[in-house]
């Protein structure tokens, strides 16, 4: 059995844990029973009523958070040409084509987020990168919008940066999404996560059966999870 610190279980003390809380309850408690030295980040775990296995139940899509994430998000854009010079003059962070494939092939991977022109999408797939951009959860994917043509690219570029986040369930059908920092408000938190209840309800595959969102938390870093009622989540 994992044995918790003192802070950990001082922090447990504020809260109840099998009571599912209001949404706005949950994230001030959230706040309250953060114990990290650095602004953690605030995330939303739900557990949906899905089979993962089946393909046409997968749920996956993007939100743009109206507060942002609270960080600086840095952007590699895959692009050449004209593409390129569209998407470093909106901002991007790294911009390349060869260069940068051979780069994150050495190991580097100092970014946050990915997008590529479809021209570029051949190279990606031909250089063994889906591995590794993958198990990050940061390969460019058309259904994630984050595979377009060049004159796309500075509106991608700026909603990544402002705060644009991709959910995807996981193997066993859950979401883990942040919703910003421990130094957010309390409305600000509400916000962002009333914007991402919303866009995980509209993703739902008409396939699914049953109550949709089975169980609901929100955590910080280094904290514990509070229980949110599904319900009341569903209605923000």
């Amino acid at each position: 059995m994992t044995k918790h610190g003192k802070k950990y279980r001082a922090a447990v003390a504020k809260i109840e844990l099998d009571k599912p809380y209001e949404p706005r309850e949950a994230l001030e408690l959230v706040r309250q029973t953060s114990y990290s030295t650095f602004d953690g980040t605030v995330e939303v775990h739900i557990r949906l009523g899905v089979d993962p296995k089946q393909p046409e139940q997968q749920v996956r899509d993007t939100v743009k958070l109206p507060h942002g994430l609270g960080k600086k998000v840095r952007v590699l854009v895959f692009a050449e040409g004209d593409a390129a010079r569209q998407a470093e003059a909106a901002g991007a962070d790294v911009v390349g084509s060869d260069d940068v494939i051979q780069r994150i092939k050495e190991g580097w991977l100092d970014f946050d987020a990915t997008v590529a022109t479809p021209e570029m999408m051949g190279k990606i797939g031909k250089s063994g990168l889906g591995r590794i951009l993958g198990t990050r959860g940061v390969m460019p994917n058309p259904k994630a919008g984050t595979v377009v043509p060049g004159e796309d690219l500075p509106r991608v570029i700026q909603e990544l940066k402002a705060g644009r986040v991709e959910f995807r369930q996981d193997k066993t059908g859950n979401l883990h999404v942040p919703i910003g920092k421990v130094s957010f408000t309390t409305d600000m938190l509400y916000d962002n996560m009333a914007t991402l209840m919303e866009s995980v309800r509209k993703a739902r595959p008409p396939s699914a059966k049953g109550s949709f969102l089975r169980k609901v938390t929100v955590t910080a870093t280094m904290g514990p999870g509070v229980r949110v009622d599904p319900n009341a989540a569903q209605t923000m």
